[in-house]
Protein backbone atom coordinates (compact mmCIF):
# COMPACT_ATOMS: atom_id res chain seq x y z
CA UNK A 1 0.00 0.00 0.00
CA UNK A 2 1.11 3.55 -0.78
CA UNK A 3 0.95 6.41 1.72
CA UNK A 4 -1.28 9.34 0.72
CA UNK A 5 -0.01 12.87 1.30
CA UNK A 6 -2.61 15.65 1.50
CA UNK A 7 -1.34 19.16 0.78
CA UNK A 8 -3.98 20.86 2.88
CA UNK A 9 -5.01 24.03 4.63
CA UNK A 10 -6.67 25.37 1.45
CA UNK A 11 -9.04 25.62 3.29
CA UNK A 12 -9.04 23.66 6.55
CA UNK A 13 -12.63 22.38 6.20
CA UNK A 14 -11.98 21.14 2.67
CA UNK A 15 -8.87 19.32 3.93
CA UNK A 16 -10.83 17.61 6.68
CA UNK A 17 -13.60 16.76 4.21
CA UNK A 18 -11.16 15.08 1.84
CA UNK A 19 -9.73 12.90 4.62
CA UNK A 20 -13.26 12.05 5.78
CA UNK A 21 -14.25 10.99 2.27
CA UNK A 22 -11.16 8.83 1.90
CA UNK A 23 -12.22 7.03 5.08
CA UNK A 24 -15.88 6.71 4.04
CA UNK A 25 -15.08 5.44 0.53
CA UNK A 26 -12.43 2.92 1.58
CA UNK A 27 -13.46 -0.72 1.76
CA UNK A 28 -12.43 -1.68 5.29
CA UNK A 29 -13.67 -3.98 8.05
CA UNK A 30 -11.43 -2.59 10.79
CA UNK A 31 -9.11 0.34 11.53
CA UNK A 32 -6.09 -1.51 10.22
CA UNK A 33 -7.69 -1.89 6.76
CA UNK A 34 -7.61 1.86 6.20
CA UNK A 35 -4.89 3.67 4.29
CA UNK A 36 -1.95 5.58 5.73
CA UNK A 37 -2.64 9.28 5.22
CA UNK A 38 -0.30 12.16 6.07
CA UNK A 39 -1.81 15.65 6.16
CA UNK A 40 0.07 18.94 6.07
CA UNK A 41 -2.69 21.40 6.97
CA UNK A 42 -0.84 24.62 6.25
CA UNK A 43 -3.52 27.30 6.63
CA UNK A 44 -0.80 29.97 6.26
CA UNK A 45 -0.75 29.40 2.48
CA UNK A 46 -1.89 32.74 0.98
CA UNK A 47 -5.23 32.87 -0.80
CA UNK A 48 -4.90 31.46 -4.31
CA UNK A 49 -7.67 33.53 -5.90
CA UNK A 50 -6.30 36.79 -4.46
CA UNK A 51 -2.91 36.10 -6.06
CA UNK A 52 -4.33 35.06 -9.44
CA UNK A 53 -6.41 38.24 -9.74
CA UNK A 54 -3.43 40.37 -8.66
CA UNK A 55 -4.51 41.23 -5.12
CA UNK A 56 -2.48 38.94 -2.88
CA UNK A 57 0.81 37.23 -2.09
CA UNK A 58 2.18 34.30 -4.06
CA UNK A 59 1.12 31.05 -2.35
CA UNK A 60 3.62 28.89 -4.25
CA UNK A 61 6.55 29.13 -1.77
CA UNK A 62 4.38 27.91 1.12
CA UNK A 63 2.87 25.19 -1.07
CA UNK A 64 6.36 23.99 -2.02
CA UNK A 65 7.31 23.82 1.68
CA UNK A 66 4.22 21.70 2.37
CA UNK A 67 4.93 19.38 -0.56
CA UNK A 68 8.50 18.83 0.63
CA UNK A 69 7.30 18.26 4.20
CA UNK A 70 4.98 15.52 2.94
CA UNK A 71 7.83 13.89 1.02
CA UNK A 72 10.07 13.94 4.10
CA UNK A 73 7.27 12.46 6.19
CA UNK A 74 7.01 9.47 3.87
CA UNK A 75 4.16 10.22 1.47
CA UNK A 76 4.30 8.20 -1.76
CA UNK A 77 2.12 10.63 -3.71
CA UNK A 78 0.33 13.94 -3.10
CA UNK A 79 -3.21 15.21 -3.56
CA UNK A 80 -4.57 18.75 -3.07
CA UNK A 81 -8.13 19.51 -1.96
CA UNK A 82 -8.20 22.93 -3.65
CA UNK A 83 -9.29 23.49 -7.22
CA UNK A 84 -7.71 26.94 -7.54
CA UNK A 85 -4.38 25.62 -6.21
CA UNK A 86 -4.11 23.53 -9.38
CA UNK A 87 -3.10 26.76 -11.12
CA UNK A 88 0.31 25.87 -9.61
CA UNK A 89 0.13 22.16 -10.41
CA UNK A 90 2.92 22.13 -13.01
CA UNK A 91 5.29 24.08 -10.75
CA UNK A 92 4.62 21.74 -7.83
CA UNK A 93 5.03 18.65 -10.00
CA UNK A 94 8.42 19.86 -11.22
CA UNK A 95 9.85 20.27 -7.71
CA UNK A 96 8.38 17.04 -6.37
CA UNK A 97 10.16 13.69 -6.45
CA UNK A 98 6.83 11.87 -5.92
CA UNK A 99 3.68 11.87 -8.09
CA UNK A 100 0.83 14.39 -7.82
CA UNK A 101 -2.71 13.35 -8.72
CA UNK A 102 -4.46 16.10 -10.68
CA UNK A 103 -8.00 16.61 -9.37
CA UNK A 104 -9.07 18.73 -12.33
CA UNK A 105 -7.95 16.25 -14.96
CA UNK A 106 -9.57 13.38 -13.05
CA UNK A 107 -12.82 15.37 -12.91
CA UNK A 108 -12.86 16.08 -16.64
CA UNK A 109 -12.09 12.43 -17.40
CA UNK A 110 -15.00 11.42 -15.14
CA UNK A 111 -17.38 13.70 -17.06
CA UNK A 112 -16.16 12.34 -20.40
CA UNK A 113 -16.57 8.76 -19.22
CA UNK A 114 -20.04 9.26 -17.73
CA UNK A 115 -21.57 11.92 -20.02
CA UNK A 116 -19.64 11.63 -23.28
CA UNK A 117 -17.47 14.12 -25.11
CA UNK A 118 -20.44 15.89 -26.72
CA UNK A 119 -21.84 17.07 -23.38
CA UNK A 120 -21.81 20.56 -21.85
CA UNK A 121 -20.62 21.12 -18.30
CA UNK A 122 -21.06 24.17 -16.12
CA UNK A 123 -18.32 25.38 -13.78
CA UNK A 124 -19.08 26.77 -10.32
CA UNK A 125 -15.82 28.07 -8.86
CA UNK A 126 -13.84 31.00 -7.46
CA UNK A 127 -12.95 34.03 -9.54
CA UNK A 128 -9.36 32.73 -9.55
CA UNK A 129 -10.32 29.39 -11.05
CA UNK A 130 -12.65 31.05 -13.56
CA UNK A 131 -10.23 33.77 -14.66
CA UNK A 132 -7.16 31.53 -14.82
CA UNK A 133 -8.88 29.12 -17.21
CA UNK A 134 -7.28 26.13 -15.49
CA UNK A 135 -10.29 23.91 -16.12
CA UNK A 136 -10.63 25.09 -19.71
CA UNK A 137 -7.42 23.44 -20.89
CA UNK A 138 -8.53 20.00 -19.70
CA UNK A 139 -11.99 20.35 -21.23
CA UNK A 140 -10.48 21.55 -24.51
CA UNK A 141 -8.20 18.49 -24.58
CA UNK A 142 -11.25 16.23 -24.19
CA UNK A 143 -13.45 18.20 -26.60
CA UNK A 144 -16.12 18.88 -23.96
CA UNK A 145 -17.91 22.25 -23.94
CA UNK A 146 -17.53 24.26 -20.72
CA UNK A 147 -19.71 27.19 -19.66
CA UNK A 148 -19.31 29.57 -16.72
CA UNK A 149 -21.59 32.00 -14.89
CA UNK A 150 -21.21 35.69 -15.66
CA UNK A 151 -24.17 37.64 -14.27
CA UNK A 152 -24.36 35.38 -11.20
CA UNK A 153 -20.67 34.69 -10.48
CA UNK A 154 -20.76 37.07 -7.51
CA UNK A 155 -23.26 34.77 -5.77
CA UNK A 156 -20.91 31.81 -6.07
CA UNK A 157 -18.10 33.84 -4.50
CA UNK A 158 -20.41 34.99 -1.70
CA UNK A 159 -21.33 31.44 -0.72
CA UNK A 160 -17.65 30.42 -0.73
CA UNK A 161 -16.19 33.41 1.13
CA UNK A 162 -19.07 34.80 3.19
CA UNK A 163 -20.63 31.43 3.91
CA UNK A 164 -18.37 28.39 4.09
CA UNK A 165 -14.96 30.00 4.67
CA UNK A 166 -16.38 32.11 7.51
CA UNK A 167 -18.24 29.17 9.02
CA UNK A 168 -21.49 31.08 8.46
CA UNK A 169 -23.67 28.11 7.63
CA UNK A 170 -26.87 30.13 7.91
CA UNK A 171 -25.81 31.91 4.74
CA UNK A 172 -28.47 31.26 2.12
CA UNK A 173 -28.04 29.40 -1.17
CA UNK A 174 -30.61 31.27 -3.29
CA UNK A 175 -27.90 33.23 -5.10
CA UNK A 176 -25.82 30.11 -5.69
CA UNK A 177 -28.75 28.38 -7.35
CA UNK A 178 -29.28 31.42 -9.58
CA UNK A 179 -25.79 30.65 -10.90
CA UNK A 180 -26.83 27.03 -11.48
CA UNK A 181 -29.86 28.29 -13.42
CA UNK A 182 -27.65 30.55 -15.56
CA UNK A 183 -25.43 27.59 -16.44
CA UNK A 184 -28.47 25.45 -17.29
CA UNK A 185 -29.73 28.19 -19.61
CA UNK A 186 -26.33 28.05 -21.35
CA UNK A 187 -26.82 24.32 -22.01
CA UNK A 188 -25.06 22.69 -19.06
CA UNK A 189 -26.40 19.32 -17.96
CA UNK A 190 -23.83 18.71 -15.20
CA UNK A 191 -22.54 21.26 -12.70
CA UNK A 192 -18.99 21.05 -11.38
CA UNK A 193 -18.47 22.06 -7.76
CA UNK A 194 -15.14 23.57 -8.75
CA UNK A 195 -14.22 24.88 -5.32
CA UNK A 196 -13.79 22.53 -2.40
CA UNK A 197 -15.79 24.88 -0.17
CA UNK A 198 -18.67 24.10 -2.54
CA UNK A 199 -17.97 20.39 -2.04
CA UNK A 200 -18.39 21.00 1.69
CA UNK A 201 -21.48 23.14 1.06
CA UNK A 202 -23.04 20.25 -0.87
CA UNK A 203 -23.11 18.21 2.34
CA UNK A 204 -23.96 21.10 4.66
CA UNK A 205 -26.91 22.34 2.57
CA UNK A 206 -27.87 18.97 1.04
CA UNK A 207 -27.68 20.17 -2.57
CA UNK A 208 -30.01 18.41 -4.98
CA UNK A 209 -29.14 18.32 -8.68
CA UNK A 210 -26.71 17.01 -11.26
CA UNK A 211 -23.58 18.08 -9.43
CA UNK A 212 -20.10 16.68 -10.09
CA UNK A 213 -17.95 16.79 -6.96
CA UNK A 214 -14.19 16.83 -7.68
CA UNK A 215 -13.44 16.10 -4.02
CA UNK A 216 -15.32 12.78 -4.22
CA UNK A 217 -13.57 11.92 -7.47
CA UNK A 218 -10.13 12.73 -6.02
CA UNK A 219 -10.78 10.71 -2.85
CA UNK A 220 -11.81 7.60 -4.80
CA UNK A 221 -8.89 7.84 -7.22
CA UNK A 222 -6.45 8.34 -4.34
CA UNK A 223 -7.76 5.22 -2.63
CA UNK A 224 -7.25 3.13 -5.75
CA UNK A 225 -3.85 4.68 -6.53
CA UNK A 226 -2.74 3.82 -2.99
CA UNK A 227 -3.75 0.20 -3.53
CA UNK A 228 -7.04 0.24 -1.66
CA UNK A 229 -10.57 -0.48 -2.85
CA UNK A 230 -13.54 1.86 -3.05
CA UNK A 231 -16.31 0.55 -0.83
CA UNK A 232 -18.83 -0.41 -3.54
CA UNK A 233 -19.95 0.39 -7.07
CA UNK A 234 -22.63 2.81 -5.87
CA UNK A 235 -19.98 4.90 -4.10
CA UNK A 236 -18.19 5.37 -7.43
CA UNK A 237 -21.12 7.30 -8.89
CA UNK A 238 -21.38 11.08 -8.62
Amino acid sequence: MKTIGILGGMGPLATADLYRRIILFTKADKDQDHLHVIIDGNAAIPDRTAFIIGKGDNPLPEMIQSARALERAGADFIIMPCNTAHFFFDDLSRISSIPFLNMLQLTVDHIRNTCGSDSTAGLLATDGTIQSGIYDQYFAQRGIHLVKPVATQKYVMELIYEGVKKGNYSFGTDGFFKAVEELAEKGASRFILGCTELSSAKDIYHFQGDFVDPLDILAKNAIEYAGGSVINDAAKEN
